[in-house]
């Protein structure tokens, strides 16, 4: 059974950084694209970026372009979303995600002086 685990969030400052951690297990994840989303109470949830197998990463919000990356270490079965120059508009939970409906339980990010 796929499970994904996120990690790493937490408070933090405007401008300031985190790293978050998706570790995954019960699959190959060196096969799939990962995706990062975020949601805050009575919004939809939003795609962040997909962390593809190989090359940039895609379908990467406008709101987070040059500021948010991902990337991967396949073989410790870990992909990962790196934030720079957060902003208060970045609070929210993120969860990494695979195709077929597969989610961890998130982890809260808050931007706050």
């Amino acid at each position: 059974q796929p499970r994904l685990v996120e990690s790493g969030g937490g408070l933090v400052q405007p401008g300031g950084s985190l790293r978050l951690s998706c570790e995954t297990s019960g699959f190959t994840l060196s096969l799939y694209t990962i995706n990062w989303y975020r949601q805050t109470p009575g919004k939809e949830r939003e795609l962040v970026l997909s962390v593809s197998r190989s090359g940039p990463d895609l379908n990467v919000a406008n709101s987070v372009k040059g500021r948010f990356t991902g990337s991967r270490e396949d073989d410790w079965n870990t992909v990962y979303l790196q934030m720079n120059n957060l902003k208060p508009d970045d609070t929210a939970v993120y969860y990494c995600n695979r195709v077929g409906n597969y989610w961890g339980p998130g982890t809260q990010v808050t931007v706050s002086s």
